[in-house]
């Protein structure tokens, strides 16, 4: 239905604030720059709010605003700017600017000092405008404006200190990582495209009218499917591709919480969710999204085991959450991989926020092995910090145990998939085992135990001593550490609150009084095609495989308590020296990024020095360039030699001519 509620403000509100801080900002004082970024943020998310609720008592699917205008058209083909929220897009606008604006309001305090103060905030509110842009554009192009939007705003803000080269490197490596990615997106929508021109369709990217076509697509599905995959596995840091997101961790603390933990790195679960209607016609698609996902849960979640960042071990954390959503909509179940979405964004982005506000204290501090003891100095950070752990771990009743048991039970119950259900899930319970044991680990490695941080000469968390702004700095007593400021702190309470009861959204069928789950409910409409899809209905057999997932995660965060916390502190030191290669393989990544250096990176650089050094200065330039001009350069100077203007030299020549032509003569 068309509304009159201005829904494109929620878009643009973000690129104004962007657009007055980024031109004016150097001379505006920081309340006014704050003011200006945290309203641009606020603001939409009220609109979000209100949109949300308009389509809760009214009961509409969705709110349609007519186009702004036609962006460009050739021939048949034609592209309007216009805006839809839909059941789908209202979830995730309320995510985005919520989320967006706790995150603005944290960082108004931690980057506070920073020079470039207003440079950061702008960026923040054009990485909401792209964001929002992504999700409620009406046509798949528009999504992919956004999509690079977000991909230009994850590189400037990694890379916001880029006077040191760690960050500029990790700003560089997420953008060309995820150009990758991007242009298989491009090349799906190509095919898109190719399959409507070639059915004699109109060449609509309208989302409307791509649902409408969707038996068009069948013959394509698969390879479609696959290339939007590549382009969803970039931004979602799933493997080969996730190699970026760790090292994005280099970028300020609230960079990692809004964009590599809450939003951005869930663009591609949004991006297949969406295009649902061509993943349901091909199995070996949904195969294929489900097994990459559980390969990533499982593979990044190990490398959790023997990081000592604090926030490495979350990005590793990240890398394997996303692995779970794209398990749960890889089989078609994207109500619960989107509701993992919801949940993951609460506790994943306090966890970074809680990080943020511990490195704070601590002057810059982020190696764990130097942390300890801080719950009694930062009881707020602890405690939202151990509730977010909880829910992450998968606690029952928090937010995390409902979403993530929801994705185990639909992937070991679905019946679309190649590969048997039971496969997938037992690598997800291994996952979830992993996934509680390195999250207790850093809890306790941070806040309980004794202090281990006292100040050193040179005392960093990398072997040159830089701190995250790229600046050498020392430790910190333990008597001089302090809870952060209530702009800190606010939003981690908050966000603590949904982890613990964002649960509460999507209670499961089998809970007494729910004889439905509220939020699939709440998305039935938009996911009509995939409701021939089949799984299992047997609660009992759910109940029973979630006690087991619960109980393995239990038991395997009660271990690292007692390794970390406990009276076993003396395991893990013995553990990694039984199996040195190993913990030495797990603590280096399995060399992955070594391996890619080796046969992707090194050999590219070498074919371009070769490029450059053989074929643009030796071939191209060197002889089709300027070998002509030299050839020509050359025959001017001997010309020169024989026009130098002496009458006598001449004659000379003349004379030399004639003898040389009787010469000839005579011999003949």
């Amino acid at each position: 239905m068309e509304t009159n509620l201005p829904i494109h403000l929620i878009v643009f509100l973000p690129l104004l604030g962007a657009a007055i801080n980024g031109l004016l900002g150097r001379r505006f004082s920081w309340t006014t720059i704050t003011a200006i970024a945290c309203m641009a943020s606020l603001v939409p998310f009220i609109l979000s709010v209100q949109a949300f609720f308009h389509m809760r008592e009214t009961g509409a699917e969705v709110l349609r605003q007519v186009p702004l205008f036609t962006w460009f058209a050739t021939g048949t083909f034609s592209v309007d700017l216009g805006f839809t929220i839909d059941r789908l897009t209202a979830i995730f606008c309320l995510n985005v600017t919520g989320i967006g604006f706790l995150i603005h309001m944290y960082s108004s305090a931690y980057m506070k000092e920073d020079e470039g103060y207003f440079k950061f905030m702008s960026y923040l509110n054009l990485f909401l405008f792209s964001m929002l842009m992504l999700i409620m554009g009406e046509n798949l192009l528009l999504m992919f404006v956004g999509w690079e939007g977000v991909g230009l705003c994850s590189y400037l803000l990694i890379g916001f200190w880029y006077t040191d080269h760690a960050n500029a490197d990790a700003g560089k490596k997420a953008f060309i990582t995820n150009r990758i990615g991007d242009f298989g997106f491009l090349l799906g929508m190509f095919f898109i495209l190719y399959a409507l021109n070639s059915q004699g369709l109109p060449m609509s990217l309208s989302f409307e009218d791509l649902q409408a076509n969707a038996g068009q697509f069948s013959e394509l599905a698969t390879i479609i499917g696959l290339l939007l995959f590549v382009g969803a596995a970039g931004k979602s840091a799933q493997v080969p591709l996730y190699v970026w997101l760790p090292d994005a961790m280099a970028g300020p603390t609230p960079v990692s919480a809004l964009i590599h933990a809450a939003t951005m790195v869930t663009a591609g679960i949004y991006m297949v969710a969406r295009m649902n209607f061509i993943y349901v016609q091909s199995p070996m698609a949904m195969t294929v999204v489900t097994a990459i996902g559980a390969i990533t849960a499982l593979f990044a979640a190990t490398m959790g085991f023997a990081q000592n960042d604090i926030k490495k071990v979350l990005a590793y954390s990240t890398v394997s959450q996303l692995g779970y959503m794209f398990m749960g909509v890889g089989v078609g179940a994207y109500a619960a991989g989107l509701f993992h979405v919801i949940t993951h964004a609460f506790f994943k982005a306090c966890l970074f926020l809680g990080s943020g506000s511990v490195i704070h204290a601590l002057h810059h501090e982020q190696d764990t092995r130097k942390m300890g003891g801080l719950l009694k100095k930062m009881p707020i950070t602890g405690w939202t910090f151990a509730l977010s752990t909880a829910a992450i771990a998968g606690l029952p009743l928090l937010s995390g145990f409902f979403s993530k048991d929801e994705i185990l039970w639909k992937v070991f119950s679905n019946q679309t998939t190649l590969i048997p259900g039971w496969v997938f899930w037992l690598v997800g319970v291994a996952g979830a085992m992993c996934t509680a044991f390195y999250m207790v680990r850093v809890y306790a490695l941070t806040f309980t135990g004794t202090y281990r941080g006292e100040p050193e000469e040179k005392h960093g968390h990398d072997a040159h001593g830089h701190d995250d702004h790229g600046h050498h700095h020392g430790g910190v007593k333990y008597d001089d550490i302090h809870e952060s400021p209530w702009t800190m702190t606010l939003p981690l309470v908050v966000l603590a609150f949904g982890a613990v009861f964002g649960g509460l959204l999507g209670l499961p069928h089998w809970m007494p009084g729910h004889p439905t789950n509220q939020f699939d409910h709440w998305l039935e409409p938009v996911f009509g095609a995939a409701h021939g899809l089949k799984f299992l209905d047997n609660t009992s057999l759910e109940l029973g495989l979630m006690a087991v997932s619960v109980g393995l995660a239990a038991l395997s965060a009660l271990v690292a308590w007692h390794m970390y916390a406990g009276k076993g502190k003396h395991l893990p030191g013995q553990i990694a020296e039984r199996i040195r290669p190993v913990y030495t393989l797990v603590f280096n990544k399995y060399y992955v990024d070594e391996l890619y250096a080796a046969v992707i990176v090194r050999p590219i650089k070498a074919f371009a020095r070769f490029s450059w050094r053989v074929i643009d200065d030796g071939l191209i330039d060197g002889v089709l360039v300027n070998g002509p001009a030299n050839l020509v350069h050359l025959t001017g100077r001997l010309v020169r030699l024989f026009t130098t203007g002496d009458v006598q030299r001449y004659a000379f020549f003349v004379l030399g001519g004639v003898w040389l032509l009787v010469v000839v003569w005579l011999a003949e």
